[in-house]
This record gives C-alpha cells, structure tokens and sequence, in this order.
C-alpha cells in the first residue's frame, strides 16, 4: 500500500479545480481559461508520477488505498491500479486538455464549462481506479452530469433532444447495473469487485444468490444470469453496443467539439472498462452461456455501424459511426475472452494477445478518434458551420499541413502499419480468429468498409478540385498545430513502438487471462 495518497490527490485535483471555477464572474473568461488549463496540467503531471511509480515487473493492483467508509453497506473507500487503470488514467490526463484547449473560443459562460469539464474529468480519474461499486458507482454518475449539461447548454440545434436521450439512456443502464449490484450485495454482503470476481469464477455467487433471493422458483445460475443482464446494459449502453446506440449520432453531432472529443475518447471506455474490469471477472461462466449471441451482437456492431458510417453525409455522424465501429473490436476481444479453454496453453496465448489488443485498441482509439473530431471542429470554424461530406474539396491545395495532419489521423484510425491504430487491431483478431473464428472472419467486412469511406473522406474532402468557395480557407494557426502535434507524435511513437504501452500492462494481461482459464 503506497504511503503518498497519489490517486486521491490525482483525482481531487479537478474536483478542486471545478469548485474554483465555479465561483468565477462569468466575465472572468480568460481567468477560467487559464486555471482550466492549469488544473489540467497539474493532473496531467499527477498521472505521469502515476505512470512513473507503476512496476511493470508486478501483476498485482499498485498504489493502493483503502479505508473503512460506511460499514454497514459493504462501502469502502478502495483505490489502486494495475495495468488496466493506468492506462486509462493516462488516456484520461491526455485527452482532457486537448479537448479543453480545442474548445477555448467557447464565450458563452466560460467559468461553468470549464468546470463542467473538469467535474468530467474527475469522475472519470475515479471510474478508472475505484475497485468497490458504491464508490465506484458514485465516480461514474458524477461523470453523467456534467456531460449531460455540457450538450444542453453549449450544444447545437438540438442540443436539448440529444441530451435528453443521452440522460435516459444511461441511466436507465445506470438504475438497471446498480439494482443487480443491490441484489448482489443482499446475497453476498460485500461490493469488493475482487472479493466478487473470485465468488464468480469459483460458482459461488450463484449458489449465494440461490440461497438469499430464491426468486420465483429460479435456479441460482438463472437468478445470476438475470442479474448478469442488468449489469450488461449498464455497459452496453455506454460503449455503445448495437442495438443500444441511437443515443450517440445524435449526442456527439450535437455536442460542442470538445464535449464530443471526451466522450468518444473517454466515456465510452468506461463501458469497455466495465466490461473487463467488472462484468466478465465476476459473470465469466454467464457470459460462457451466450456467448454466441454476445459474439452476434460484436459482429453486428463492427459490420452495421462502419456500414452507417459510409451512409452517412455529415463529417461528424461519419466519425460517431466510425466510433461505434472501431469499439466493437474491443466488444469481439472481450466477448471472445469468455471461452472455455482449460489449460490449453496455444489458446491461452491467443487469450493474451486478444486482451492486450483490446487494451491497446481503447487507448489508441481514445487518442485518434477526439483529434479527428477536433480537425472536424476546426473545418466548421473556417466554413461557417458546414461539414458536410460535399461540401469541401481540393482542400490540400490551400491548406496542406491541416490535410497532412488529419491524413495521419485518418490513417491511423483506418489501421495503417506504423501508426497507433494498426497493432491494437492486429492482435484482436490474430487471437480471436482461433478462438471464434466465424465471428472473426464476418468482423473484417467491418474493416473493409471502414477503409471505403475513410478513402472517401480524404478523396472528397481533401482531393479533387478546388472549390473556389474555399480558396482562402485558413492554414491551420500555430496554437491549432500546438493542440494536434503532440497526438500525432504519439500515435507516431505507438505505432513504431507499442512496446511503450504493452510493458506496462502486460503481466495485467496475463493476470487477467489467467482468472478466465476455468
């Protein structure tokens, strides 16, 4: 157990940063702006200490705190991180200025956005490192608010049916998650992620729940499956899993660009999070029983959505789509994780190159996929609003340094060899293919039509023509290069390098994958 609480400091830096903000004269702009971003800083320099103090030569859950906190719920205040955790942490420290800096002409009401923002972004430093459902349960709603009130207030047309659906559709997985963890709690008497996941693996909860709730007549292993259920909304919704979607086009057209880089960097990794970090450790065999239609609905989510994404004529619906897509390769990878494989160790390898895929791929999505909304974000700057797909063209020929640095970002997301995006992809499906090779195989129509219409994009938009509408389209301004070259750099360095990240996580993957043997 550290002695330095550094994850409580790191997660109440923002915390203390919103509560500055909010006492700010909404005239006070550039004041907010700045402490923002300072704040930002400092938690951005809490997280690399973090990654920093991290022993890659150990499995086990690091910088740990833990203390008694209302015992007669099971409620403990209970942090630390392994592999898993640090790499959102990091990813959260990264993306939260950039989309901060990306939005710094926002004028109406400053001191509140930016804490909104910051509230955000502590709420998501304690997702991603609490490890007891009411304190984490606590973290996750507190990200939900101000999300829902970054669209409403600063969103577009219809910003408030966007955040309308947005709130109803995560909480009603929020309501449905927290009712079975109650039920949980009732038979168990504990909220210990850990303490569960050992109960799930070994059968024990089932057997629990069959004892305590006997509910009308089901056997303990049916009772876990419908609670398995409830907490599988609860994720599904937020990553979002087809058919619980149709809350995001819509959320991230309307959202402000930087509201929309948090939440397709950010927020929808908290579901992916929660699957890994909670519904699968505890409910691997009810996730064995289905995981055909579970691998269904993976293949459904690659395949449907990159096929939406090409039907699509709006940049910022293009790209939403394109989310979804590339998040339904982590769903594939975790989906697959669940089979039984015993001791078979070539599976087992396959296990391990899946996860560290799945890790790599919400990282490196979590990087690419919020710098492509921010140069989306720049193109309605200079066009007056417009993103539509043919509404640009020959764009390269006055603005070539702005169409080389999406270039990159859209290559990288396409899964290019040598940029990020590549070998996050790669290993999800090298080790899925063995292990469910029919859903694999369907999975890669989703790549080919990903490539067609991010092809399209670049042909479109930056090719062809020039339309003489756009011929003083602005060059990208020196502090608009400052907000994307660092990204770039690092999507760069991963894709030449995965090795930065994978040293750190890898013995949490094979810790991981060795409590899914049996």
């Amino acid at each position: 157990m550290s002695t330095f609480p550094l994850i409580t400091v790191l997660t109440c830096i923002p915390l203390v940063g919103a509560v500055v903000l909010i006492g700010l004269d909404f005239e006070r702009k550039q004041l907010a702006r700045g402490l923002a971003l300072g704040f930002n800083l400092v938690s951005l320099l809490g997280a690399v200490l973090l990654w920093l103090h991290f022993d890659s030569a150990s499995p086990n859950l690091q910088l740990t705190e833990r203390h008694d906190w209302i015992p007669s719920l099971g409620a403990e205040y209970f942090v630390g991180v392994d592999g898993l955790g640090l790499l959102m942490v990091l990813l959260t420290a990264i993306v939260v200025p950039i989309a901060m800096l990306a939005s710094w002409r926002i004028e109406e009401k400053v001191p509140l956005y930016f804490s909104m923002f910051l509230l955000l972004q502590a709420g998501l430093f304690g997702t991603f490192t609490a490890l007891n459902f009411f304190h984490w349960f606590i973290f996750w709603e507190l990200s939900l608010v101000p999300a829902f009130f970054l669209i409403k207030l600063w969103g577009g047309p219809r910003r408030s049916a966007a955040a309308t659906q947005f709130f109803i559709y995560t909480m009603v997985g929020s309501v449905a998650m927290l009712l079975s963890f109650l039920a949980i709690f009732w038979a168990v008497g504990t909220f210990d992620f850990h303490t569960l996941a050992e109960m799930g693996s070994s059968g024990k909860l089932a057997g629990a729940l069959a004892d305590k709730l006997g509910w009308i007549n089901l056997t303990g292993h049916q009772l876990a499956l419908v609670i398995f259920a409830g907490v599988f909304l609860g994720f599904a919704v937020k990553v979002p899993l087809i058919p619980f979607h149709t809350w995001l086009p819509v959320a991230y057209a309307e959202a402000p660009t930087g509201v929309t880089m948090v939440l397709t960097g950010l927020m929808s990794k908290m579901g992916v999070y929660g699957f890994l970090r909670i519904l699968l450790p505890i409910f691997p065999n009810e996730m064995r029983l289905i995981m055909t239609p579970l691998l269904w609905l993976a293949v459904a989510t690659i395949v449907l959505s990159a096929c939406a994404a090409f039907a699509q004529r709006d940049l910022k619906r293009m790209f939403a789509y394109s989310s979804i897509n590339h998040l339904g390769y982590c769903l594939l990878g975790v989906f697959v994780l669940a089979r039984f494989t015993g001791n078979d160790g070539p599976l087992n390898v396959e296990k391990t190159a899946v996860l560290n895929g799945v890790l790599l791929q919400m990282f490196n999505h979590g990087l690419t996929a919020p710098i492509l909304f921010c140069f989306i974000g720049f193109l309605e700057q200079r066009s007056g609003g417009l993103r539509g797909l043919d509404d640009f063209g020959g764009l390269r020929k006055v603005a070539p340094i702005f169409c080389g640095l999406m270039g990159i970002a859209i290559f990288a997301s396409l899964g290019l060899p040598g940029l990020n995006g590549f070998i996050g992809e790669f290993l999800i499906f090298k080790g899925s293919f063995p292990l469910a090779t029919w859903a694999t195989a369907l999975s890669v129509l989703g790549l080919l039509v990903t490539a067609i219409f991010l092809l399209t994009v670049l042909q479109r938009v930056f090719s062809g023509p020039l339309n003489v509408k756009w011929s003083a389209l602005a060059e990208l301004t020196w502090p608009e290069r400052f907000i994307v070259i660092p990204a770039t750099a690092l999507m760069l360095l991963i894709g030449i390098w995965p090795q930065v990240l994978m040293g750190k996580i890898n013995l949490t993957v094979i810790q991981m994958v060795d409590h899914l043997k049996f």
